[in-house]
């Protein structure tokens, strides 16, 4: 799989990922508005990370560089907003997996944080987790909907990894 990745132009594999973070929103947002299911604080992290690499994606798939420069660029960006809804996504498992005890009490909503705290505040507040975060509203195959996201950002780093792969096949 990664070499066919490797294979890709720029603008097919940043189609190819931009494709997973639609998909990877469509799903978040039928959860939200049909199944009214309401995103915590690290839900919300993990689809800000979607968007940044989307956003990347986009601007790959337009600029569609030629050279191993801009392949590296965007693919590197790519890889570094995936990983980091990897991190993200990661955590909120892991919250998911604490026994009821140990979990973070549930603290202010996103809302209140964003206008009190400065920036690094809430995302310091955010990561740590609340009580709100440790709840699974339903399973999907035996996994949660963090784990489910955390397999769906797993294969979305793929893309970009394949892509910078694509610079060291094509150096020898």
């Amino acid at each position: 799989m990664i070499t066919r990745l490797a294979a890709m132009s720029v603008r097919r594999g940043c189609l190819l990922g931009l494709a997973m973070c639609v998909l990877m929103m469509g799903v978040a947002l039928v959860l939200q508005y049909v199944y009214g299911l309401t995103p915590c604080p690290l839900c919300i992290g993990q689809r800000i990370a979607v968007l940044l690499t989307a956003l990347v994606f986009v601007v790959g798939a337009v600029h569609n560089p030629a050279g191993r420069i801009g392949r590296g660029v965007y693919a590197g960006l790519g890889a570094l907003a995936a990983a980091l809804g990897v991190a993200v996504a990661a955590r909120h498992v892991w919250l998911q997996s604490l026994p009821s005890e140990s979990v973070p009490s549930c603290g202010p909503g996103l809302d209140y944080m964003m206008e009190v705290l400065p920036l690094w505040g809430v995302i310091s507040r955010v990561l740590s987790g609340s009580g709100e975060c440790a709840e699974i509203h339903g399973l999907l195959l035996g996994m949660s909907i963090p784990q489910w996201t955390l397999v769906g950002f797993a294969v979305l780093l793929l893309i970009p990894l394949g892509m910078l792969a694509g610079i060291v096949i094509r150096r020898r």
